[in-house]
């Protein structure tokens, strides 16, 4: 078999593994894009709108601080910048996931970052951490059955959105934060993790009944990084990697 052919199945095996990863994430969002779809027609959107709007942004809290938004006619200044502090984490994820993807070319990175969400960037750190390579096969099986659901299950959302229940009632909007909580979890044997939870948790909290909503998602992860970098890494009793 040539190294060629080898390389092909390689990648094929790579993008299906994947796939397989991002079944989870795919079930535990499809509550929240139907929900995206049928709120942006409540607020004014046709149904091409939103699913553009799922299509070119890609980011579930955030377009959902964008709808009320604009249900709201706030200032257009206040909705992008309600936006950014929402999507803030991002830039962490990024800072982080740029050193796991930095052999990629630059389009690939490219379309790694667009596709960066929270649970793809918990799973590829996980993985880099192994000690194995994030490759862009197996990125794209993680990340793309993610997107296409995404902007799918919007539009579907948007179409008959009149017909969809109430999630809260049903308790299905409680699926992605179980989901989240997992993932928080695969990373408890990490030094600090503890503290940085805690602390992140707690000013966010406290943010949310102070400031308000969308900013303690920002203010929480700030606070979790500066007590990170603030505490030794042996603070939390586990010894740090090399």
């Amino acid at each position: 078999m040539s190294a060629e052919a080898i390389s092909e199945n390689r990648a094929k095996s790579d993008f299906w593994q994947g796939v397989r990863l991002s079944l989870p994430v795919v079930v535990a969002a499809a509550p929240f894009g139907l929900l995206f779809g049928a709120l942006a027609v409540d607020n004014g959107f046709s149904v091409l709108e939103a699913f553009l709007m799922s299509a070119m942004v890609f980011g579930g809290a955030s377009q959902m601080v964008g709808i009320e938004l604009f249900g709201q006619h706030v200032a257009p200044w206040l909705i992008v910048l309600s936006i950014f502090a929402v999507n803030f984490r991002h830039v962490l994820y990024s800072a982080g996931i740029g050193r796991r993807i930095a052999h990629w070319p630059p389009v690939q990175q490219a379309v790694g970052y667009f596709l960066l969400t929270d649970p793809q960037f918990a799973v590829a750190e996980r993985k880099a951490e192994t000690g194995e390579t994030v490759g862009f096969a197996w990125y794209m099986g993680l990340g793309l059955p993610v997107y296409v659901f995404w902007v799918t299950e919007s539009a579907l959302g948007a179409v008959f959105g009149r017909l969809i229940p109430d999630t809260h009632a049903l308790g299905i909007d409680f699926l992605l934060p179980i989901y989240f909580l997992g993932l928080v979890m695969g990373f408890r044997k990490r030094p600090l993790w503890l503290p940085v939870v805690v602390a992140s948790a707690a000013a966010s909290i406290i943010a949310y009944k102070t400031v308000g909503s969308p900013w303690h998602v920002s203010i929480g992860a700030v606070a979790g990084v500066l007590l990170a970098v603030i505490l030794p890494p042996h603070h939390s009793g586990v010894e740090a990697r090399p």
